[in-house]
């Protein structure tokens, strides 16, 4: 059976999510970025149990055919701008659309519908994120970052961060509270 979980964006969601499962005896096969896979199928108690433990870390079980495509949409996204370090070979709209079997349009058309936001800005918000916990951890350059994040320059990464937060990425660096907002909150 699979279950979709929404704002599953990271690592330590899927670790949480594991801890979770196996807490409640329930066996899984697979888990991933927004989808996990058990064993047998769940009754409505276990799936109650297993959405009250993972609220905790801000998560919660998707029933709806929308909010799972919708979560699907973000999972691929998070994926994209946090976990591919190499140029893309392809557009990310292709790739998209091969991972979830949609049109772009359709799937562009869809999360604007439902978000109140574009695609397009949903992927900017999280890598002005990114960026901002790149410059706070300090161990890569701009040119790193740009590179890392598959901007074409670090001039294009520095007027998009100045765009979305108001600040240069170096006057972010310099600030002593540095303000960043969760993949949950995006």
């Amino acid at each position: 059976m699979k279950i979709y979980v929404k704002n599953m964006a990271c690592e330590s969601c899927k670790i949480f999510v594991k801890e979770a499962l196996e807490e409640l005896d329930i066996t899984a096969i697979k888990i991933e970025l927004g989808e996990i896979e058990v064993k047998e199928e769940l009754t409505t108690g276990e799936k109650k149990k297993l959405n009250s433990k993972i609220k905790k870390a801000g998560l919660e079980l998707l029933e709806k055919k929308q909010g799972i495509l919708i979560e699907k949409i973000r999972s691929v996204i998070i994926d994209y701008v946090y976990n591919s370090d190499e140029k893309p070979v392809i557009k990310f709209s292709v790739l998209l659309s091969e991972k979830l079997n949609h049109s772009y349009t359709y799937l562009a058309n869809f999360f604007s519908e439902i978000e109140a936001s574009t695609i397009e800005q949903y992927v900017i918000s999280l890598k002005v994120e990114r960026i901002k916990e790149l410059i706070i951890l300090e161990e890569h350059t701009l040119s790193a970052i740009a590179f890392k994040l598959h901007y074409s320059s670090v001039s294009h990464l520095s007027n998009q961060f100045k765009k979305a937060t108001g600040l240069t990425p170096t006057h972010f660096k310099n600030l002593k509270e540095k303000r960043r907002i969760t993949i949950q909150n995006i």
